[in-house]
Parts: structure tokens; sequence; C-alpha cells
């Protein structure tokens, strides 16, 4: 088994929105032990293009022969709200760290968290909303105004009535704003416009990213770059071509979603190569960890049902950001990326 990749580090992203508040940081990991760890060898090359009819992905450097190929590359994040801080992750955790001090120098007093159309998990914006008024109350600016601008019918609707209530409670303790069905477009001279009508007097934006697909040559995918994928990860009519995690059709862009569409495709790739195992479909669960400055959220929910579950105690462990049945305690095994205990 081969892993191509240009990284020489495996990065721990989830913790990038508590870096500019100090409550946490980004983790960079050695990849080749890692890889080696799970029974792999690493090549350290970039894919450029798959060639399903000769099975050879091609890479920077030449072919490479397989039997199955299993594509997790990713999307690219863009901007979606013109004008605003697009936050991305770690490379954007200095720019909002600026933010903080401009807000606690009184030269910022409003500020709006913007979630654009599109975006189907906006969780981190919530924690960057609730760890900013944590952070400036802490440090007694206590005159900075904080609203949450979305698309959505709900706050974090993508956790149903229970995820939504505990949401819209915590903004409601912290005295930020809310304002849902509205869709925001751009920002610029004090203003953010919002759609299909109304704009918001702020300082400064914060919005989520839209992602792009790779659209990478030879795999089907759709205008928007992404793969459609069956519930075994098959990747359109290719058998020997499986696909998991961003770069795949699944609306909801999150780790451990690609950890249950990587275990679904690795079974049914072992199936496939001999093993005596009957692969299991992929069956979405969401599970996330809500950062907010004080005492963490632990929600669960089964996607396409009524199902959602809250908690101030871990729902599942190791209690990590991200869950998978087999990368999280890997993880926490060789890593030690337990971030919340029992205690």
């Amino acid at each position: 088994m081969e892993i191509l990749a240009p990284d020489e580090e495996f990065v721990y992203r989830p913790l990038a929105v508590a870096e500019p508040f100090l409550a946490g940081e980004v983790r960079r990991f050695p990849l080749e032990p890692l890889v080696e760890g799970a029974g792999a060898r690493l090549r350290r090359t970039r894919v450029t293009a798959l060639d399903p009819g000769a099975r050879l992905v091609v890479t920077e450097e030449g072919t490479v022969p397989y039997d199955a190929v299993l594509l997790a590359l990713g999307a690219r994040s863009t901007e979606a709200v013109a004008g605003s801080l697009t936050f991305r992750g770690p490379q954007d955790t200095q720019a909002l760290a600026g933010l903080l001090d401009d807000a606690l120098a009184g030269e910022v007093r409003q500020i709006v968290f913007a979630v654009p159309a599109g975006v189907t998990w906006p969780l981190p914006l919530y924690e960057l909303a609730l760890l900013t008024r944590e952070t400036l109350v802490d440090r007694g600016a206590l005159n900075v105004t904080i609203t949450v601008a979305t698309p959505e019918e709900a706050p974090l609707a993508v956790f149903g009535t229970p995820g939504s209530a505990a949401v819209r409670e915590l903004l409601e303790a912290r005295g930020i704003g809310l304002r849902t069905h509205v869709t925001p477009l751009s920002f610029e001279d004090g203003v953010l416009r919002l759609a299909p009508e109304g704009l918001i007097e702020a300082d400064r934006v914060v919005a989520s990213p839209r992602l792009q697909g790779p659209a990478l040559p030879g795999v089907t995918a759709d205008w928007h770059g992404f793969v459609p994928t069956d519930e075994h990860g098959r990747v359109g009519s290719e058998v020997d071509v499986y696909a998991a995690g961003d770069l795949t059709q699944f609306p909801i862009k999150q780790g451990g979603i690609a950890t249950q569409q990587a275990d679904a495709a690795a079974q049914a790739i072992a199936a496939q190569l001999g093993a005596q195992i009957e692969p299991e479909p992929f069956r979405p669960v969401l599970r996330g960890l809500l950062l907010t400055g004080t005492v963490p959220r632990y929600l669960r929910a089964e996607t396409g049902t009524a199902r959602a579950v809250v908690d101030t105690e871990p729902l599942w462990w190791p209690p990590d950001k991200i869950v998978g049945h087999y990368l999280a305690p890997f993880l926490a095994q060789r890593l030690g990326l337990v971030e919340h205990s029992l205690a």
C-alpha cells in the first residue's frame, strides 16, 4: 500500500480557530512515521491527473500503476464575501489576532461573522464568534458589538432542533446578535450587504470560505470540481476508483464525515481485492465539538433523520475534533491528540 502526498507534515487543523485566542494551537507532525505506522509507504509527490483506462496515477514525477486508488485531495478555499477577512485556517490566525488587538485598542466597535451561501459546515464560524466575545469580555472590551449573519433557518441548523437551540442559547447568553435567512454578499465602506435585501453596519467582517473541488483531469466531476460517489465511495462508473473527503459531492465538508467515507471505501477496496468481508455502506453520523471559550458543547446528529443530541460531556471517545472509528484512536495513541478530558 502506498500513499502519494506532497506534504512533509501531517497538520491537525481543527484547532486553528483557537490559536488567535491562545486557547489551543494547530499541531504539526512528520508525516512519514504516521504513514509507516499505518503499514503503508509514503511517496512524496503531487498527483496531477488520473488515467483510469490504463490504471495509472499521473504525478509530477511520472506515473504510478494501481489496482485500486482512493482519492483524498480535499478542496480549495476561496473568498465568498468580498472585502471580508476570510478565515480558512492556520494561514489566517495572525490576521484574526490583529483584529482582536484592534478591538481591544478601541479601533473596532462592530464585528460581523458571516456565513456565505453554499457553506454547509459553519461550526468554526460560530466558534470564532463565541471565542471572540469571551476574549473581549475577559479583557474588558465590553462595548464591541458582535453579530452572526447566516442563510440558515436557525443557528447551526445542520444539528437539528437540539443543536440550534443550544447554540442560540449560547449566543443570547453572550450578547451576540443573530441574523438568519440572510446571505452575506460583500463588505465595503463599513456596510455588509445582504440578500435578498438589507445591510449590517460593521467595522470588520469575518467570513467562512467557499470550497472549490480540485477537478482532477481524468476524474468525473461537477462544474464545482466535486466528485460523485456511491455509498461505497466509488467514483462514477469506475470500479477501481474511490474518493473520500471534501472533494466528493457530499454536501457537508467535515473531517469526521471524511473518515466515515474513507472507512466505507477502504472496506469496499479490501473486498474487491479479495478480503472475505461484506463492505458496509457510508451512513453519515455528524459529530461536532463546539469550542465556546468556557465549557465546550458536544453535538451529534444522524444526517437525514431528526435524531440529535447535545451535551457538555463527551459523546464519543477520544473526545477529539476529528472523529473516526480508526483515525481518532490512531492519532490519540501516536500523537496524544486528546483535546478535552472527562475530568
